[in-house]
């Protein structure tokens, strides 16, 4: 197929361009092997997963094939907002930057002062007080580096975490949220989902993280399954984004307990809260299985479970203040939202984060944040690192410098020896040390 990016777009009509589009879906088509089972035809008007039947996956890789078709790059938020393919021919005809040449990115170290193995919270017997120790010692301190969908990072610190955590739960109070009540969040990664998790476990009650609909006109089915998680852990209030609030009847009606269904600016008031006070035997968490065997099942993690186990993997990698974690996992997940998250503010070191879609749309952006931010610990199912070693395009990874990583994680699905010698071998070139 020609590139068209070799003519400038203003050239090229409507008709070549979605002609060409529509060649590169088909082609996805048939070497996935959908054509053969009399597929529609591909037009621009196809749904994109109810007709042509690309999924979350497929997303993925027909995104990656139209940046390399039409030396583009595609906003990053078309991988879940994307409908049809007219919907993507729209992004190719605005054009946007070209890919350079080279993508190096200067290295943006965090530079904190070390802390001593004394510095740490070891007779903190909640999160709560582990993040008021924080507090105390060094407020100013950066906990969190939130990336959207440029590269420029939002630091948030511990004491703006606190502050922010405790207008939340004075709104939740608002509401009637009691001590050891469900509170059920559906928010992507973003700054509030950080204080509302916070928040709610300053209003004493139980953080139910469950994961927001991968593209907006699926909330009304999504939140249909997830009713089934509301109403097993009998949850009182459901924080969520706009778009979601307005099916709050439908889900009353669905979960008996659930009282209403909130955004963020509804839950913060302007003045400070004190905490309830919690003991390291009540619940912190309510981590819910993925639900893809079965019914989702609900782990319940009480605060003395949870740093008992990030105390242990913390001891077991050596993790300290110079640390920092580099992560795109999905915070209702448990290696996003345990290992990544509790165990950075735990042990001080920096929790560098993105969104999932903006790695599905760019897994290069993973590396790039470690070698940025000079990232020291990642984590990732296998399937990302075998994005990384067969899709990464070289005109990518110019410049590219992984030798500050000394530890990335394998995990939440099984692990490949055939993809980590891959992995190894393509980045070795770029500073990963085998070891």
């Amino acid at each position: 197929m020609p590139n068209t990016a070799d003519r400038p777009r203003t050239d090229v009509s409507t008709e070549a361009l979605g002609g060409a589009l529509l060649a590169v879906i088909a082609e996805l088509l048939r070497e996935s092997g959908q054509a053969g089972r009399a597929a529609p035809r591909v037009r621009l008007d196809s749904s994109l997963e109810r007709e042509l039947g690309i999924d979350s996956l497929a997303r993925v890789e027909l995104m990656m094939r139209i940046e390399r078709s039409f030396d583009m790059r595609l906003p990053e938020h078309l991988l879940a907002a994307a409908e049809t393919p007219r919907d993507l021919l729209r992004a190719v005809q605005a054009g946007g930057a070209r890919v350079p040449a080279s993508a190096s990115i200067a290295a943006t170290p965090i530079r904190q002062s070390a802390l001593g193995r004394e510095d740490l919270p070891d007779d903190a017997a909640t999160l709560v007080q582990v993040l008021d120790w924080h507090v105390a010692a060094h407020p100013k301190r950066a906990h969190v580096v939130l990336l959207g969908d440029g590269e420029h990072g939002e630091p948030m610190s511990y004491a703006e975490l606190r502050e922010e955590a405790g207008r939340v739960a004075a709104g939740l109070v608002d509401f009637g949220v009691a001590p050891g009540d469900a509170v059920a969040v559906m928010l992507p990664t973003s700054r509030e989902f950080f204080r509302v998790f916070f928040g709610i476990l300053l209003a004493g009650a139980v953080p139910v993280p469950i994961y927001p609909p991968a593209r907006a006109s699926d909330i009304d089915e999504h939140l249909r399954r997830q009713s089934g998680i509301l109403g097993n852990c009998l949850a009182k209030l459901l924080v969520t984004a706009p778009e979601a609030q307005r099916f709050g009847g439908m889900l009353r009606d669905r979960v008996p307990t659930l009282r209403r269904c909130v955004t963020v600016p509804d839950s913060t008031r302007p003045e400070a809260f004190a905490p309830r006070p919690r003991r390291s035997e009540d619940l912190a968490l309510l981590q819910y299985t993925s639900g893809s065997t079965g019914n989702p099942k609900g782990v319940m993690l009480s605060h003395a479970n949870l740093l008992a186990n990030i105390r242990a993997m913390g001891h077991a990698v050596a993790a300290d203040s110079r640390d920092v974690f580099v992560s795109w996992l999905p915070l209702y997940h448990d290696m996003g939202l345990i290992g990544a998250w509790l165990g950075s503010l735990y042990f001080a070191f920096p929790l560098v984060v993105m969104p999932p879609g903006a790695f599905l749309m760019r897994p290069s952006r993973w590396l790039w944040a470690v070698h940025r931010y000079r990232g020291t610990l990642t984590s990732a199912p296998n399937f990302a690192y075998e994005l990384c070693a067969a899709r990464a395009e070289e005109r990518d990874l110019a410049g590219l410098d992984l030798a500050s990583l000394r530890l990335a994680f394998n995990g939440a699905e099984p692990v490949s020896p055939d993809t980590l010698a891959r992995f190894t071998e393509r980045f070795a070139k770029y500073g990963l040390r085998p070891s």
